[in-house]
């Protein structure tokens, strides 16, 4: 450009003034100074312009991989939202379930305590059974101790007045146990005659015998008990009116026999039961003879018994 400009002042030369060659030159100075100015203004702007392109590809490299990220922070969260709703409902499912079970335990540990007072209750009453049973069983042993004593007793008691009455008829007295009891059975034919209350001889005989073994015996109680058939008495009087005042008298006769012969009075009683109590029923001449007899029962004493007995 310079070249130029010369080579036009050169041609010009004649007719361009210096004054205007020097406004001219000015000029061209002035506009080299706001070309270059202008240059390094455009320098800069396409700087800027390069600068700020790069930033916007950054930003779009970065909005790019933001948006990734931020998808696959979407997703994840949808995940863990899933995650959260499920863990909620399972907890919120636990949370019914452990009060249920915290029910269920209270619950059980109601009945337990429950249990545990009854099996308290149970074991005393168990302890205080034990300690009864065992008194219980001490006393059963008592009374089959007191049992078989009385047995023996009454046994040797049999014995000895079933000795005292050999030399008398079976067929006019027998003597048996019955019910821990001696009954010693004896026939009218034995006693007395018809009608009568008076003992003969040979029964006179047999109730000193029977009382000499009794008469020992402290521990005894005598019953005398008079029966007769059902055939009305044929001699009334004033103090005897029918078989039953006959079966008294009788029985009364023969007990101040026995007390006579050494009974104590004290352990001897009189009863008289007429034609109420029949071994057979009166409806012949063998069976009536039965019913016409006296029974004498020997009871022991009963009192050790009926002491352990009422411990029971």
């Amino acid at each position: 450009m310079v070249i130029v400009f010369s080579l036009l002042l050169t041609l010009q030369g004649c007719i361009v003034t210096k004054k205007k060659y020097d406004d001219m030159l000015a000029q061209k100075v002035k506009a080299d100074g706001e070309l270059a100015q202008k240059t390094d203004l455009l320098d800069k702007a396409n700087a800027s312009i390069k600068d700020a392109e790069d930033k916007m590809a950054k930003l779009k490299s970065d909005t790019t991989d933001l948006g990734i990220n931020y998808r696959a922070s979407k997703q994840k969260l949808a995940d863990l939202n899933d995650e959260y709703e499920k863990v909620n409902a399972y907890y919120k499912n636990l949370l019914n379930s452990s009060g249920k079970l915290n029910r269920d335990m209270a619950d059980q540990k109601e009945q337990l305590l429950s249990i545990q007072e009854n099996l308290e209750k149970t074991r005393k009453l168990n302890d205080s059974l034990s300690t009864s049973l065992a008194e219980r069983e001490k006393n059963v042993r008592d009374l089959e101790q007191v049992l078989a004593s009385k047995d023996k007793a009454v046994q040797d008691l049999k014995n000895r007045i079933t000795n005292a009455l050999l030399n008398f008829k079976e067929n006019d007295l027998t003597v048996k146990v019955k019910n821990g009891k001696v009954y010693v059975s004896l026939a009218e034919q034995l006693l007395f005659g018809s009608g009568s209350i008076e003992v003969d001889k040979k029964g006179v005989s047999a109730l000193q015998q029977l009382a000499k073994a009794l008469k020992d015996q402290k521990d005894i109680q005598v019953m005398v008990e008079g029966h007769t058939d059902n055939v009305p008495i044929s001699k009334k009087s004033t103090y005897m009116q029918d078989n039953w005042d006959l079966s008294v008298m009788r029985a009364t006769s023969i007990t101040k026999i026995l007390t006579d012969a050494g009974v104590p009075p004290n352990q001897i009683t009189a009863s008289g039961k007429g034609e109420y109590s029949p071994l057979a029923s009166n409806d012949n001449v063998q069976n009536k003879q039965k019913n016409r007899r006296t029974e004498i029962i020997v009871t022991p004493n009963l009192d050790e018994l009926f002491k352990i007995l009422e411990t029971n």
